[in-house]
């Protein structure tokens, strides 16, 4: 029969066939819609086209692909972008690596050849990251997939950069930036990490010109960037220096490139100037001034109109200008130059010194500060045309709330960085990406730029023009996506539709790269446009104003850690792989380890422990299916029922994709809540479902993910099935039992769509199986989602069904203390008041099965009797045969006793407290009393039952 379930849970027999089946049927495709239905849409954060999958991959695709599920199932139409990155850097990097082992290098190749690789590169290895979505089962819109280097982007990335160029936000110009060796290339700030290092402070001994014998001693990190020095620097409120404002230094090592008269070689001259760039307090508060090599020294250099004297190629290695040390590497160079000083006497010291080096975050080679010419984006120039600047509106919109942030303090970290910004360095020294659609004039000089290939400069007519060497930093290009993914620069129903994006979720590692700069490039290349109104409204967004956003909402998730909060990396070998874990526990099991974890604000401590522990979860859900399947079988034997009549008019969609009909209360009209379980668990699951939706609408994924897994675990499993199975008596009570067993399998089929978004998976395997093959929509994930319905809750059968389970729970402790064996049938007395006493009685048949005990009924307390317990409702006694260990249970009396004294105190030392009785509010107040007086019996029942021990 199809509702056969295998007796184990397989999940690697069960996941590769439905992510195929998802793929097959194209369901999570996403047409641009007519009319004004409530639309969602998420763009992913593009992956590099080298990459494959890691932790925080799974983390964010984890929470992304469940929030976009949980809107397709609530009848948005929903679509979630999928996307690759062309990763200009780290995909150069491998292909000159796989062009090395060849014994080739680029430049070998030239620049063509080169790029004509690195597409062939892309077309075979290019998608594994692709590969493991599409086994993951991720519900992107794959026909919408897009490559940052498609053609029909790179028209658009062409058209932003002219059409910066034309309000002068782009220029040209000579400035110190981030240089990477290794990569050859200027790097941005946010692409440079930062290490705390113990390195060496080395102090040398200058001379100064025209006094024999008396030097100037300067501390730096970087002896060998002295060759490079122009001027020494004192501050002027330093009175050691005073004697030497105006004069020069005689600079060692470096001679000049010209020689005197007689032949000799001239060392180089250069001036003392007062700056605040130096330190009285650091080193010896002299500093030497290497204009063309740290941005500190650059900026004194330009107040000083002093020389820029470059001693380093683009690999770091010394050139002619720095003499006899030329074709050094920098470090190298540094060696040889100590030596020499230290040869000549000049080394006055060297100590042990803390400081932070920079390295480029793709290659790890330290970084080097250099002069070099770049393109820039001005964020804070007005353009031509008149108005605000980039900056200015991208903090605008932040701060008026057409943007929001989960968690809100990443609003203050972002307007930070915004309000200390700098103009942007865009271009990059490689051949793998959008090349600068910029030619230069041979003849003129002048830089014509266009959208397409020019045959004559555009000032003089000249045909001596060629393009532009450099590309753009990849993520000018993702900062564009959120628009010319939808078909920007033309006017399209897609922008109309889906341009705001709903959310962006993604990590602060990339809140400054990539989320600032969408923010940046949508308010600029946006501004005016207007989504359509009523798909606004019907969105949830009509009380917003700016429709220049790229999104509504920015929720920056946590970090994934390993299990002792580290970081992982390579080098500390904590990494996990993601694949590995999926294929050991399955990609469900994973999938709800991480949304369980994903508290705002908190990284996640990942560990294996806590996947073994919802790998359990889902098989005691595959049990509770199996279980149920097998009593349908015997209620189709019976004659009493059938699936397939249970699901006859149960909708949720038209089966032919998204979305699904707007979802009302859940689909519960089979549900007969006649008994005191049927009405506590349809109460449980409505509050579950409003705790659920609710959770999810504030991204508290945890406690989404914490609320189903204790209604299936706790209330369905252990309680309501369990309390089922008196009823499910198919030989002598039918018709009762097949009622039961609809009730079950009715609220059962709502539970999997609530779990759904987690469990993607088992929850398909299992709703097939419920509707024989035969469901009413193509899958569980365009089922309706389930919702809140104030009818169905019935707080009074919770509260019964409370007090029956606590004394099941109190039996069961008991039974535990006095060693009771499982299967032994034991005899139970019960005290309590009148109305408790017929809510038991109500429910012995239950209290009897589920504690294993024939239970009678006192007529006076039992409180202090041996083998009790006592509550605030009821005593309760195990009638055990077995001597009781009196000692011990002296032993558990004492503990009860001095923990009910201490809270007592407490208690009663708040309501003597008349300033406590003054500010507290008044149901805070009456909820301690009340808690006072039941401390109070409590205390005296076990006291009671103490004495009689003695």
């Amino acid at each position: 029969m199809p509702h056969d379930l295998p007796k184990q849970y397989d999940p690697a027999s069960i996941e590769p066939r439905w992510a195929e089946y998802w793929l097959r049927e194209r369901l999570f495709e996403c047409p641009t819609p007519g009319g004004a239905p409530a639309v969602f849409n998420i763009l992913l954060p593009p992956p590099n086209v080298t990459g494959r999958m890691h932790m925080g991959h799974m983390l964010e695709h984890t929470i992304s692909d469940a929030y976009v599920r949980w809107q397709r199932m609530r009848g948005r139409v929903a679509l979630w972008l999928p996307g690759t990155d062309h990763a200009g850097i780290a995909t150069q990097m491998l292909v000159e690596r796989q062009l090395a082992s060849e014994g080739v290098s680029r430049r070998q190749l030239g620049r063509e050849k080169f790029v004509e690789r690195v597409w062939q590169w892309k077309e075979h290895y290019g998608g594994a990251i692709v590969g493991q979505m599409k086994r993951l089962g991720e519900s992107v819109d794959w026909l919408r997939e897009y490559f940052t280097m498609d053609e029909r982007l790179s028209r658009a990335v062409k058209e932003c950069f002219v059409q910066l160029w034309d309000e002068g936000l782009i220029y040209r110009g000579t400035y110190m930036v981030n240089w990477c060796p290794r990569c050859q290339t200027a790097i941005s700030d946010l692409e440079v990490v930062h290490d705390d290092a113990i390195g060496k402070l080395y102090e040398i001994r200058y001379p100064v010109a025209g006094r024999n014998g008396q030097f100037i001693t300067v501390a730096t990190t970087r002896p060998e960037t002295m060759l490079g020095d122009t001027a020494v620097a004192v501050n002027p409120a330093d009175e050691r220096y005073r004697a030497l404002h105006g004069g020069t230094i005689l600079l060692p090592l470096a001679p000049e490139r010209r020689r005197a008269l007689n032949g000799e070689q001239v060392t180089r001259e250069i001036p003392i100037i007062l700056d605040e760039l130096a330190n009285p307090e650091f080193g010896t508060g002299a500093v030497k001034v290497t204009p063309a090599h740290d941005p500190n020294d650059y900026a004194a250099g330009k107040r000083h109109n002093l020389p820029q004297i470059d001693i380093f190629d683009e690999t770091a290695r010394v050139n002619a200008n720095g003499g006899a040390y030329a074709g050094h590497d920098r470090f190298e160079a540094r060696e040889r130059v100590l030596h020499d000083l230290e040869a000549q006497g000049l080394l006055a010291g060297v100590k042990d010194h803390a400081y932070s080096i920079g390295k480029c975050d793709r290659c790890k080679t330290i970084v080097e500060p250099r002069i070099s010419t770049q393109w820039f984006v001005a964020v804070n120039r007005a353009p031509k045309s008149g108005g605000a600047t980039i900056a200015e509106r991208a903090i605008e919109v932040a701060e008026r709330g057409e943007i929001t942030f989960v968690p809100e303090n990443y609003k203050a970290i972002y307007l930070n960085w915004m309000r200390n910004i700098y103009d942007w360095c865009i271009s990059r020294q490689l051949w793998w990406g959008h090349r600068i659609p910029a030619w230069h004039c041979a003849k003129c000089g002048e830089i014509t730029v266009a959208r397409e290939t020019p045959s004559r400069c555009a000032h003089c007519a000249s045909g001596e023009i060629a393009q532009d060497n450099d590309v753009l930093d990849t993520w000018f290009s993702s900062g564009l996506l959120p628009f010319t993914t939808f078909g920007w620069p033309e006017p399209t129903r897609d922008l109309k539709v889906f341009y705001p994006t709903s959310l962006l979720i993604t990590g602060f590692d990339i809140l400054f790269f990539w989320v600032a700069r969408m923010i940046m490039l949508g308010c600029r290349f946006m501004a005016g446009h207007q989504q359509d109104a009523a798909i606004k409204a019907a969105s949830g967004f009509g009380d917003r104003r700016d429709d220049s956003v790229p999104f509504r909402q920015v929720h920056i998730h946590a970090l994934v850690r390993d299990a002792e909060r580290q970081k992982m990396s390579k080098t500390k070998g904590n990494v996990l792989d993601p694949t590995e874990v999926t294929n050991q526990y399955g990609t469900d099991a994973v999938r709800f380890t991480l949304a369980s974890m994903a508290a705002p604000g908190t990284d996640i401590a990942y560990n294996e422990k806590r996947t073994e522990g919802y790998r359990a979860f889902a098989n005691k859900i595959w049990n509770a299916a199996r279980f149920l399947f097998m009593n349908v079988d015997r209620a189709e034997q019976a004659g009493v029922f059938r699936l397939d009549q249970l699901w006859l008019g149960h909708g949720g969609g038209d089966g032919d994709g998204q979305p699904p009909a707007p979802p009302g209360p859940p689909a519960l009209s089979h549900f007969q809540a006649a008994a005191l379980e049927d009405r506590w668990i349809l109460s449980r699951f409505s509050r579950t479902a409003d705790q659920v939706n609710s959770s999810l609408a504030e991204f508290r994924f945890h406690e989404a993910a914490h609320h189903i897994y204790h209604f299936f675990w706790d209330d369905f499993c252990d309680w309501y099935i369990e309390l089922l199975k008196l009823r499910f008596n198919f030989e002598e009570k039918p018709e009762s039992a097949g009622a039961a067993l609809r009730n079950a399998i009715t609220i059962f089929e709502a539970a999997l769509r609530l779990l759904s978004p987690f469990m993607p998976f088992l929850t398909e395997e299992i709703w097939h199986a419920i509707h024989e093959g035969k469901p009413p929509v193509k899958s569980i994930a365009l089922a309706g989602y389930p919702q809140a319905d104030a009818r169905q809750v019935d707080l009074a059968a919770e509260s019964e069904l409370a007090i029956v389970q606590d004394l099941i729970v109190s039996i069961r402790n008991l039974r535990a203390e006095l060693k009771v064996e499982p299967r032994e049938r034991v005899s139970v007395r019960v005290f309590a008041g009148s109305e408790i006493r017929r809510l038991f009685e109500h429910n012995n048949a239950a209290i009897a099965r589920l504690a294993n005990g024939q239970v009678t009924w006192s007529e006076q307390s039992l409180s202090g009797a041996p083998g009790s317990r006592s509550t605030a409702r009821f005593d309760v006694q195990l009638v055990y045969e077995r001597k009781i260990d009196v000692t011990a249970e002296r032993d558990r009396l004492t503990a009860e006793v001095a923990k009910y004294e201490q809270e007592l105190g407490r208690a009663q030392a708040q309501l003597g407290n008349d300033k406590f009785l003054a500010k507290a509010p008044e149901h805070v107040v009456a909820g301690l009393r009340a808690r006072a007086a039941e401390l109070q019996s409590l205390l005296e029942r076990n006291r009671n039952a103490l004495e009689a021990l003695r």
